[in-house]
């Protein structure tokens, strides 16, 4: 049986980095947000966080609070007969509800960076850096629309995220030995 964790966070906590240290590992990669580029691509509307939250929101209006697991499901399931698989972006509590029965052994990674020092990376990320505001203002709607701390505080793993991306693969390397020789 193969392992499956959904790594949740905030904005700019290290998601992303964290996904690609299990990458590194062997581990299939399930980019949440991919669904919302995608989305973006084929209406031909251009990538921005305004147009992003946009695609979100709606999807989420017509498929209900865990479109995004609905729509990953199928990548999930395939990519989980063939190796281990990192969900990169599990957002929303009813999302996580939706998978858990689907997939057993699911577990989720919180990474935990503060607010300072997630809205110091979200400003000098190359692609599409936030400012102050636009940051805050996704904190809040994840907070408030997302539910999205249930999935923190649910965490069978919390890695703090405050150091450098080199200091947080060194963690993760650990973790993913640790699950390695748990199967």
């Amino acid at each position: 049986m193969h392992n499956i964790i959904a790594i949740v966070g905030m904005p700019g906590a290290g998601k992303s980095t964290a996904a690609e240290s299990f990458v590194r590992e062997g581990w299939a990669k399930v980019r949440f947000g991919d669904v919302t580029m995608d989305e973006l691509k084929s209406r031909d509307i251009p990538v921005c966080e305004e147009n992003e939250s946009v695609i979100r929101e709606t999807l989420r209006l017509e498929l209900g609070m865990d479109a995004y697991a609905k729509l990953n499901e199928p990548k999930i399931a395939n990519a989980l007969k063939r190796s281990d698989v990192v969900i990169d972006g599990l957002y929303s509590w009813q999302e996580y509800l939706y998978l858990k029965p689907k997939f057993q052994g699911l577990v989720l990674l919180a990474v935990y960076a503060s607010p300072e020092t997630r809205y110091r990376r979200l400003a000098q990320r190359e692609e599409r850096p936030l400012t102050r505001d636009e940051s805050v203002s996704r904190d809040y709607s994840e907070i408030e629309n997302l539910h999205k701390t249930e999935t923190i505080a649910m965490a069978g793993f919390t890695v703090i995220n405050e150091g450098s991306k080199e200091s947080l693969r060194q963690v993760l390397s650990l973790l993913i030995r640790r699950l390695g020789s748990e199967k």
